[in-house]
């Protein structure tokens, strides 16, 4: 998916994002060189992927995400 530039249309940061080499979803964290960082839903490392290769999570998949970070923040001590 590409631009009207030509450039790859990177979800904006914030958002969810599949990363199509392994199905792989994660919020879009930002870009590191060349690289759009991408963080697992609850937390955890950020992995790098080629911008090329990042789509727009799916509504059903997005969804999994959010329920995910909001359960994780209710284990979480306050």
């Amino acid at each position: 998916m590409t631009g009207e530039s030509g450039e790859p249309c990177v979800p904006e940061p914030g958002s969810f994002a599949l990363d199509t080499r392994d199905g792989r979803v994660g919020r879009v964290m930002g870009r590191v060189g060349s690289y759009v960082q991408l963080r697992p839903p609850g937390g955890g490392a950020e992995w790098d992927c080629p911008p090329d290769l990042v789509r727009p999570a799916p509504p059903g998949l997005e969804l999994r995400a959010r329920v995910t970070e909001i359960n994780r923040e209710g284990r979480l001590p306050r």
